[in-house]
């Protein structure tokens, strides 16, 4: 770990927002492609994208010397899952569907070693520590200035328990899913209905009482500009790998028959 830049922690207190990619492929070369394009971070998505631990590592290897953040959404609020991606060496962890203090509060004692967490211990050999080349420096820095827990607000539920979930000390920010969060407010596919803004408008108050940062992807009830207005926003991940090559293919290809007439 570098420490001539700093870490996402001290950029976000300082107020910058940070644009990040989700990588959904698995793809290595499609990861380092759109970390050299100048993403402040790439989400590597465990949840919903096929790829395995294997992958993760492959793809934090390709853009290991961009200053593309590596994080990673696991795909349930699991503390083995968390422990090995963190010992693979990514940044920071999003969990999704975190709906109680409780929950949040076992998402972050699994980011954290003893005595302050659960986090099994094998920093000596592991990938984040360049096997234990760094590993004084990794103790002593990577919790407090490097390590981003990213609480995802899905459901009912949790907006219900918003206040709680913000209060808990160690997470970081609190990452809106307007899409599940929705449907689960039975307006599948309806993000512009005025119960799903008013829920989302809900979890923003609740984090700005907490001091809690924010992120989202730009959806029909908040637009990249009222993002920016709200003032809490630290994260955007709004271009996704597979919707990058997808919408530009079809641009291109309807370009080109257009123009042969």
């Amino acid at each position: 770990m570098s420490a001539s830049r700093p870490g996402p922690k001290a950029r976000m207190a300082a107020g910058e927002t940070l644009f990040g990619v989700w990588l959904e492929l698995g793809s290595p070369m499609a990861a380092e492609v759109l970390a050299e394009c100048g993403y402040d971070c790439a989400m590597m998505d465990m949840e919903h994208g096929p790829h395995s631990i294997g992958d993760t590592i492959g793809m934090m290897q390709a853009m290991k010397g961009t200053g593309c953040l590596p994080l990673t959404r696991i795909p349930a609020n699991d503390p083995v899952a968390i422990k090995r991606v963190l010992d693979a060496g990514v940044r920071g962890v999003m969990v999704p569907s975190v709906n109680t203090a409780e929950e949040a509060e076992a998402a972050v004692a699994a980011c954290r070693y003893p005595p302050r967490g659960k986090r099994g211990y094998a920093a000596s050999i592991v990938r984040a520590t360049r096997f234990g080349l760094d590993l004084e420096d990794y103790l002593r820095r990577f919790e407090e200035e490097e390590l981003l827990v990213i609480c995802q607000i899905e459901t009912c539920e949790a907006v219900e328990n918003i206040e709680s979930i913000a209060a808990v000390e160690g997470v970081d920010l609190l990452f809106i899913g307007p899409n599940d969060l929705a449907a689960d407010a039975g307006f599948f596919n309806r993000l512009d209905a005025p119960e799903v803004d008013a829920m989302v408008t809900r979890v923003e108050e609740a984090c700005r009482a907490a001091g809690r940062g924010l992120g989202a992807i730009v959806s029909p009830n908040r637009s990249l500009a009222q993002l920016k207005a709200s003032g809490g926003y630290r994260i955007i991940l709004q271009d996704a790998d597979v919707a990058l090559l997808r919408d530009s293919a079809r641009a291109s290809l309807e370009a080109q028959r257009k123009a042969w007439g």
